[in-house]
């Protein structure tokens, strides 16, 4: 509606002709009704999209737990569109509407620079997947399982049970070694024997615990060799594969059954002793 109808509008009020409100309602229900048709269909077709979104989201296997999240941000969107354009259609200015709300998101966005750079983390690490929720990570401060992913927050579980809520911000700015990543993992163990025992008769009791468990992978083969040359001990590097999930149950069976296998060798692993000479002198 112009100006100048707004005004003649106003005076038939005042003058309460009626006859002339009438002709100039009816003169408007074209406008109205196209308007109102290209809100609902602007709502359909924005529905639409957000499933569309929420399938290709799926397909490149972002977390479930933000689909809804992601859609109804760009559903939001495409309906606000929509509905300026349906005011557009009703004659009224948009521009300086939009300008309002510009400006509104400008000073918002100027007092929450944190927040908007948590979102803006946790958007990034949506769309990289950098991890998953169920992999066991590491940011140099802190480590543990991943629990969920928020647009926020990161929420991890470490090894005693400690629930750890860190800013998506932080993550994005820190070296993070997933440990889930890759399906096979190499764990790698040191064992020490005494200076008399024969090194082949170490490495096959290693290989034979190794060989017991069905956790510890065929290929890769385990690798089993002399590290170092210390004080007191050989030192034996023995590194075996296995899945990544396995990984401590394999750690903790090796280090139990190794000392078993080495006791029932008669492998001597030694200990750190002290010799003291007496010397006589008189």
């Amino acid at each position: 509606m112009s100006v100048i109808e707004k005004i003649d509008f106003v005076q038939m009020i005042q003058m309460r002709d009626f006859e002339g409100i009438k002709a100039l309602v009816i003169s408007k229900v074209p406008i109205i009704i196209a308007a109102l048709v290209i809100l609902i269909a602007g709502f359909i077709i924005s529905d639409f999209i957000g499933s569309l979104l929420v399938k290709a989201l799926k397909h490149k296997g972002v977390d479930s737990s933000v689909h809804s999240f992601i859609r109804s941000i760009a559903v939001f969107f495409l309906k606000f569109i929509f509905v300026l354009s349906a005011l557009s259609t009703l004659g009224m200015n948009v521009n300086s509407f939009i300008a309002a709300i510009a400006a509104g998101g400008v000073t918002a966005g100027l007092g929450l620079q944190s927040s908007v750079s948590q979102f803006a983390s946790g958007i990034q690490i949506l769309m990289n997947r950098p991890f998953r929720s169920g992999d066991f990570i590491d940011i140099g401060t802190v480590s543990g399982t991943v629990r969920e992913i928020k647009i926020m927050y990161t929420t991890l579980i470490t090894l005693d049970n400690r629930r750890v809520i860190i800013p998506n911000s932080t993550i994005t700015t820190s070296n993070i070694i997933n440990y889930n990543a890759e399906n096979m993992r190499r764990i790698d163990l040191k064992y020490s024997v005494s200076y008399d025992t024969d090194i082949e008769k170490a490495r096959e009791a290693l290989l034979a615990v190794a060989k017991r468990n069905d956790l510890i992978a065929e290929n890769p083969a385990p690798l089993i060799g002399v590290s170092e040359h210390s004080s007191s001990s050989i030192n034996l590097a023995c590194m075996v594969w296995s899945k990544s999930n396995n990984y401590w149950p394999v750690f903790y069976y090796m280090q139990e059954e190794v000392k078993k296998e080495f006791d029932a060798r008669g492998i001597k692993i030694p200990y750190n002793q002290l010799d003291v000479h007496i010397s006589d002198n008189k």
